[in-house]
């Protein structure tokens, strides 16, 4: 039985496998040179041979396999921002809104559907690319439609005057 390591060995480039197996026995001098070549920068000096090889490997799969979606990379910016931003605070990752899943508010009295889609949102025949532009067209104001429906934590909605 092979293990998934080996799994993925057997349907992927021999020759990018090769240059994986070769790095743990590649001096560092050479893994610096390396690290030039796929980054065009100079390793950062607190790289030792370790992060180097991690780095390097990554690098090389990403080139061949492919690498984040950019959906993905605006996640983990967004991540990275947010900690920054509060280091010592709670990281909450954003909603998901699956496509078919249907959002429901009652504004003023009416009810209003909107159903997601992949890209975007449909509301009364229409597509729109936010759920803000909906809320701004349901009440003639500028909100937060993530807000507007009901997406936010109670977390993120303490101190909020509900726009």
């Amino acid at each position: 039985m092979m293990s998934g390591r080996q799994h993925l060995k057997a349907a992927a480039d021999p020759a990018v496998e090769a240059e994986l197996d070769r790095l743990p026995t590649t001096p560092i001098a050479d893994l610096r040179k390396r690290y030039r070549e796929l980054f065009r920068t100079e390793p950062p000096k607190a790289f030792g041979p370790d992060l180097l090889r991690r780095t390097i490997a990554q690098r090389i799969q990403e080139k061949a396999y492919g690498g984040l979606s950019a959906s993905t990379r605006r996640l983990l910016d967004q991540l990275v921002k947010t900690a920054m931003a509060k280091p010592n605070g709670r990281l909450e990752l954003p909603r998901r809104i699956k496509p078919g899943s249907e959002l429901v508010r009652t504004w003023k009295g009416k009810t209003y559907r909107v159903i997601v889609m992949a890209d975007g949102f449909a509301h009364d025949g229409k597509t729109f690319t936010s759920l803000s532009e909906i809320a701004s067209e349901i009440t003639g104001t500028k909100w937060n439609g993530p807000r507007f429906f009901g997406l936010r934590s109670a977390s993120n909605r303490e101190g909020a005057d509900g726009r």
